[in-house]
């Protein structure tokens, strides 16, 4: 009988497993289960439920036990890891690393055949540092929250999301009223959803506000320590993906015009891009040398060599760089999990209804109680969106496609399968 793959997915620092009925890791999940297949192989995912923010050492015990509690007696074990999710795994494999778990949690290490990261910030990234302060706090905020949201409907209701763009742009505004204009564009999303979803995202979103040890742990200057004590384990197979979308341009942006929705998401991109790119020569976000092989990588991908700003809106790409690059390319943080605009996706009705005229908070603030009392009344809630259906909310003008995501999974898949010949 042949030996039973199993492939543990980690989110990163917006990412969930499952909320409700929408799976994060659905298209990853589904690409690579038909390439083991492919191969002959029979494979088994699971999506580990950890806290978003919480600090990586946390999250890599979280992900120690539910490897634990699942994993049989025998069989290859991959760890895949994306965005903050990868050091959850580096951590975790670490033959230096100091779990507060026990021994017996890690007792399936000897079978631990590949570690996969996805846009992992290895060298950190600008934007943790930013979110560590009260402006980032309120924007880490609402990006989680527009993560879930967009995701799973397909595009929010235009107005609410305006208010939690504006919420987290308005920097001279007293930060009580920001917060209450946040919260309550909030709530508005949550409740174009069914009842126990929205409960289910509020303790996700409450969990993101009470502990948030990785905002701290993935700027530059402390992922430098990490690098100093986290060491590669010996025979297991360290592969990684990087991305980066074009630098945003006014060109890019009048695109967006087209659609009120994704106006707001490029805009919202552009702010995300341009924090990331900030550079700081003591703490580069890169390696001091990558390697030839990663540099041809990087120009085969791209046709010459990206810089130290270059990003996919969340993470450096030189950040992203660990172990055997197997595939580089153009996409936004969210695109290489599958989140991207899609032919097949179809325009929500949210965009119709709300329109997509610029006002001031007071009128967003009224266009919020008009759609909380309407929400009341029932009849408003749009279905959720297939998890089968790709659909994209960080408009970024990466031109992520179909092609592009089977290339990566293929990449993903062929380094897993060599790992365990």
């Amino acid at each position: 009988m042949a030996l039973v793959h199993r492939v543990y997915l980690s989110p990163g620092m917006f990412g969930f497993g499952k909320l409700a009925t929408y799976d994060y890791f659905a298209h990853v999940e589904r690409a690579l289960t038909q390439r083991f297949e492919d191969a002959g192989q029979a494979l088994r995912t699971y999506v580990v439920d950890v806290a978003p923010t919480a600090s990586i050492r946390r999250r890599a015990v979280r992900l120690a036990e539910a490897v634990a509690e699942s994993v049989g007696e025998q069989g290859p074990v991959h760890l895949l890891g994306h965005s903050t999710g990868g050091l959850d795994a580096r951590l975790v494999a670490s033959p230096s690393g100091s779990l507060p778990t026990p021994a017996r949690n890690l007792a399936w290490l000897p079978r631990l055949r590949s570690i996969t990261t996805m846009n992992t910030p290895h060298y950190g990234t600008p934007m943790a540092s930013f979110f560590a302060t009260v402006s980032g706090q309120r924007m880490l905020y609402a990006v989680s929250a527009l993560t879930f949201i967009g995701l799973s409907l397909g595009a929010p209701p235009l107005a609410a999301a305006s208010a939690l763009v504006m919420a987290i742009g308005r920097l001279d505004n007293a930060i009580g009223v920001e917060l209450k204009v946040l919260d309550r564009a909030t709530d508005t999303l949550l409740r174009a959803l069914e009842p126990a979803t929205s409960r289910e995202v509020r303790a996700y979103l409450d969990a993101i506000r009470k502990d948030q040890g990785a905002v701290i742990q993935l700027t530059p200057e402390a992922m430098d320590l990490f690098l100093a004590g986290v060491e590669d384990r010996s025979g297991v197979v360290y592969q990684s993906t990087c991305a980066m979308a074009p630098a945003p341009s006014p060109r890019n942006l009048a695109k967006s015009f087209k659609s009120p929705w994704r106006a707001v998401s490029s805009a919202l991109f552009t702010t995300l891009y341009g924090i990331t790119s900030r550079h700081d020569e003591r703490y580069p976000c890169a390696a001091a040398d990558p390697g030839e092989e990663t540099e041809r990588v990087l120009l085969r991908a791209f046709e010459r060599l990206p810089g130290v700003r270059s990003n996919d809106g969340v993470v450096p790409l030189r950040s992203q760089l660990w172990g055997n690059v197997v595939w580089a390319g153009y996409g936004d943080h969210l695109d290489v999990l599958g989140h991207f605009a899609s032919t097949r996706a179809k325009t929500s009705f949210w965009s119709s209804f709300f329109g997509g005229k610029r006002m001031p908070v007071e009128r967003i603030e009224q266009r919020v109680r008009r759609v909380e009392d309407a929400l009341a009344r029932g009849g408003m809630a749009p279905e959720p969106t297939a998890d089968s259906r790709h659909v994209d909310w960080m408009t970024s003008g990466s031109n992520f496609d179909e092609r592009s995501f089977s290339n990566l999974m293929d990449a993903i898949a062929k380094g897993m399968l060599v790992s365990s010949i």
